[in-house]
């Protein structure tokens, strides 16, 4: 535990051990177990000083094994901000305004993969369960945390399928709300070329896999008129490819200017913009 002095100069009190964030607020981390009324008392001497240093919100990031703890934090006015396998992240905030501190993630990130073979033929698997069960579909899956789109996708249609691809370019994105837990979703249409293509599909998640001729793909969009989100994606697949065949570009990623973070751009038509602007000089 910290020690601090009172204004006096002369009486220490303990506090619960804490940083300052980079917002004027402060992060307590704790490990080591702690009692409930023992944890109360620290608790209500740190958000005295706390409030009197002006801080604004207060965090507490308590690890599962100090679960007993969150009872007390909840009683003193922390709410849930977030919560992960191994910890749940507690707030309060002091000023007596709104709370402008935004809510855990918004949105999940999900792609779909075109993968098409050099006799016109794409990559479709049927899911062993959802709502598509028996129905051929492209490849498609969440993004895990601190994955990048490409890396991604090429993951999911490996794990799927066996199949090694390359990340092509995003062909288009869409977005959906109230789809998981009431977060909304982002889903990116990914261009990919295949580098294998013998099928080794995922048993424990998919039912069959297989390389789908283009023409009867798109007359199968016809079908699915019970899932009108299937029916569109399908037809929307459909003329992505038509296009991209006729010279449509996608956006591709980036890392030239940091490396933690990718942008996605058209680099295709920048490019001939550049060399036009070239040749005119």
């Amino acid at each position: 535990m910290e020690q601090i002095t009172i204004e006096n100069g002369v009486e220490n009190v303990q506090q619960l051990p804490a940083f300052d964030d980079d917002f004027g607020g402060v992060m307590v981390e704790l490990e080591e177990h702690m009692d409930s009324d023992v944890f109360r008392t620290l608790l209500k001497t740190s958000m005295s000083q706390w409030k009197l240093q002006g801080k604004k919100g207060v965090w507490i990031k308590l690890p599962i094994h100090l679960s007993n703890l969150v009872d007390t934090a909840v009683k003193e006015g922390f709410v849930y901000h977030h919560a992960e396998p191994d910890y749940l992240m507690l707030l309060y905030w002091i000023p007596k305004t709104k709370n402008p501190i935004p809510a855990n993630a918004s949105h999940i990130a999900r792609v779909g993969a075109i993968v098409l073979n050099n006799k016109r033929e794409m990559l479709v698997v049927q899911e062993k369960l959802g709502p598509l069960r028996g129905v051929w579909k492209i490849s498609t899956g969440i993004i895990h945390e601190g994955e990048d789109i490409s890396e991604g996708v090429v993951r999911e249609v490996k794990e799927e399928t066996g199949i090694v691809t390359e990340f092509v370019q995003v062909l288009s994105f869409s977005e959906a709300h109230n789809v998981f837990f009431g977060k909304s979703e982002l889903f990116f249409m990914c261009m990919m070329r295949p580098l294998s293509f013998d099928i080794q599909i995922q048993e424990t998640e998919i039912e069959a896999a297989k390389w789908m001729a283009l023409e009867e793909y798109a007359a199968s969009s016809k079908e699915y008129t019970s899932c009108a989100r299937e029916q569109g994606l399908r037809m929307h697949i459909t003329e992505l490819i038509a296009n991209a065949e006729r010279g449509y570009s996608g956006f591709s990623p980036s890392k030239e200017y940091d490396n933690q973070s990718c942008i996605y751009f058209n680099k295709s038509d920048l490019e001939k913009k550049k060399t036009i602007n070239n040749l005119k000089d």
